[in-house]
């Protein structure tokens, strides 16, 4: 039995469906039962818990061979920084009271760095607190989700710009599909523990803002420009985009951070790659977009 905690987000519904199509029993960790009624059919143990009730989390995590966990994205939040630290504290806790026999959490690239990254620093601030609950942890430090260009699918679909913050546009960054994060935690999952172990994932190589333009022209079937947003417009298109001023802040930093080079793997650690392509990952952003048209 593994816990699994962000079914109903991104990665860890990719770490759930895993286990089970690998024939794992899972237990999945949500705030309302009620969003978990799909797992229910999937023949999923559920447990509530809040990403900060220690208590609860504790509870959920008895009895089980591994759990993934992350920090819950918090872009509508007037502290993100300290919501990681409360997030970090609780899990930390309760995966040291139920004796977790391997942690494996979610976190990004650049996260060993405790500043200078933005919204990163959270996962930072995750890392530190699961490190010291003393507990063998697997860290997975992700790219750049290839899913994030599905916020601006819409400008690109309707007007075939592709707004963008990582500059130049022909610089390569790290970016992987979601699905490989997944598959990828979840295989740490069943490896079982190898003490501190630190994954860098990747997609399949390193990729640019113009590759993603020019793979969302294939999948549209239109032209796809990818143009750069100026950095004093950052912060008002992340606020327009329905963001609170505080995250919108750290993400304008964040991409500071990747722009200037800090943003980067950590020397020393394993690297790994995912399979899924930009352009596959892209194909399938635009089919859903249109789908839900």
């Amino acid at each position: 039995m593994f816990a699994v905690m962000g079914v109903t987000g991104n990665t860890g519904a990719a770490v759930a469906e895993t286990l089970l199509a690998r024939g794992a029993a899972v237990r999945v960790v949500v705030r309302d039962a009620g969003k978990a009624a799909s797992w229910v059919a999937r023949r999923a143990e559920v447990a509530v818990a809040d990403a900060r009730d220690a208590d609860a989390l504790a509870a959920a995590f008895r009895g089980v061979k591994g759990v993934y966990v992350l920090n819950p994205p918090g872009y509508g939040s007037d502290d993100p920084l300290a919501d990681a630290r409360a997030v970090g504290a609780a899990l930390a806790d309760a995966v040291a009271r139920a004796g977790v026999p391997h942690v494996v959490a979610l976190s990004s690239i650049g996260g060993h760095r405790p500043d200078g990254t933005g919204i990163i620093v959270t996962t930072h601030l995750l890392e530190t607190a699961l490190r010291a609950a003393g507990r063998p942890l697997t860290i997975v430090r992700a790219g750049f989700f290839m899913e994030n260009w599905a916020n601006v699918l819409e400008p690109a679909l309707g007007q075939g710009v592709l707004p963008c913050f990582t500059l130049p546009l022909d610089k390569p960054f790290p970016m992987v599909d979601v699905a490989d994060i997944g598959r990828t935690a979840a295989e740490a999952l069943l490896g079982g523990p190898r003490g501190l172990r630190v994954v860098e994932l990747n997609g399949p190589t390193d990729r640019t803002p113009q590759d993603a333009a020019a793979a969302l022209s294939t999948a549209a079937g239109r032209p796809v420009q990818a143009v750069a947003v100026p950095r004093e417009a950052w912060v008002p298109t992340l606020l327009g985009a329905g963001l609170a001023q505080r995250p919108a802040e750290l993400l304008a930093e964040m991409y500071d951070g990747l722009n200037e080079g800090r943003v980067v793997p950590e020397d020393g650690t394993e690297r790994a790659n995912g399979t899924v392509t930009l352009e596959q990952a892209m194909a399938r952003l635009v089919q859903g977009a249109r789908a839900m048209a």
